[in-house]
């Protein structure tokens, strides 16, 4: 059996060095980030050390732990000769990572370029992660069907996670992740629903943070028109910064074969219980079993 964790963050000295060789947002300086529209954010050093998150994915019991590109920091979205340098420290620094770490791909979504993700691909990477802001409408998911395309070839699944967020000086601290990043995920799944799947038909999607409680909204959706939400073996939500609450409530909208154990660390804690409550059962399908039918499509 594999316990996995399909959402976590670990920039490698790769990507610090090359953040840190900017002198334009995103960039580091020392461990200080900047960005378009944010306040500048001091980066616990501890919190991306190779040898602590280990030792904490052994302490969660998991065998798997998948790290993605921090998609909100805005790599995607340079022209693609900015992002490039970018994107190929981010790749070397995960592709050399030990068990139990796994990752995601990236892209530039600005100036897309199939062939070079195709060879990011080609590294053994788990899926491609994509910005929920460029999967918003249906003008994104022409500008990224070469990508997906990818994928489906491939029998690769997809990871949509938050992208940039920008904000205002009087914003308090919580406001990105509690506003934007919940926009952008509402805004992606019922995208994906409109203009992905009808395009996609075979792609694997995990949508980051329970797609901002998007399918909570079925109902809303009948009463003004559309369809109920309808199963969908191959759509997935993970869990990251929410609770039995809301983890409830998305296992009666979707069931609990759509969901699948994301943590967000080092920015969110994994959960106590991995079941949420509901379960041994719910535990076993959220980190185990559901988790490798995203992977590999097998159930």
């Amino acid at each position: 059996m594999t316990n996995v964790d399909v959402h976590q963050h670990l920039w490698t000295p790769s990507l610090v060095t090359a953040l840190r060789a900017r002198r334009e947002p995103p960039f580091l300086d020392g461990w200080t980030l900047f960005l378009d529209g944010e306040p500048p954010f001091e980066i616990p050093p501890a919190d991306h050390d190779l040898a602590r998150r280990a030792e904490l994915a052994a302490a969660d019991g998991l065998d798997r732990v998948l790290v993605s590109l921090s998609a909100p920091i805005g790599v995607e979205w340079l022209p693609e000769a900015e992002a490039r340098p970018l994107l190929d420290a981010y790749h070397d620094g995960v592709a050399a990572l030990p068990e139990p770490f796994g990752a995601w791909a990236a892209a530039c979504v600005r100036d897309i370029d199939a062939d070079a993700t195709a060879k990011d691909l080609d590294r053994g990477f788990a899926g491609l992660q994509l910005p929920a802001n460029s999967l918003a409408d249906a003008a994104g998911y022409a500008r990224c069907a070469s990508l997906l395309d990818l994928l489906e070839e491939r029998d690769l699944p997809l990871f949509v996670h938050p992208g940039p967020a920008v904000g205002d000086s009087a914003d308090p601290a919580w406001w990105p992740a509690m506003v934007p990043y919940v926009q952008q995920m509402h805004a992606a799944w019922y995208a994906f629903r409109a203009f992905g799947r009808p395009r996609h038909p075979r792609v694997r999607v995990c949508f980051a943070l329970l797609a901002g409680l998007a399918p909570l909204h079925g109902e809303r959706m009948a009463a003004r028109g559309g369809q109920q939400q309808e199963d969908d073996p191959g759509v997935f939500v993970e869990t990251s910064s929410y609770g039995p609450t809301a983890v409830h409530a998305i296992v009666r909208a979707l069931g609990v074969n759509a969901v699948v154990q994301g943590s967000d660390r080092p920015y969110a804690e994994p959960p106590r219980y991995p079941g949420h409550g509901l379960g041994g059962a719910a535990a076993y399908a959220f980190r185990i079993a559901n988790p490798r039918r995203l992977l590999t499509g097998e159930g």
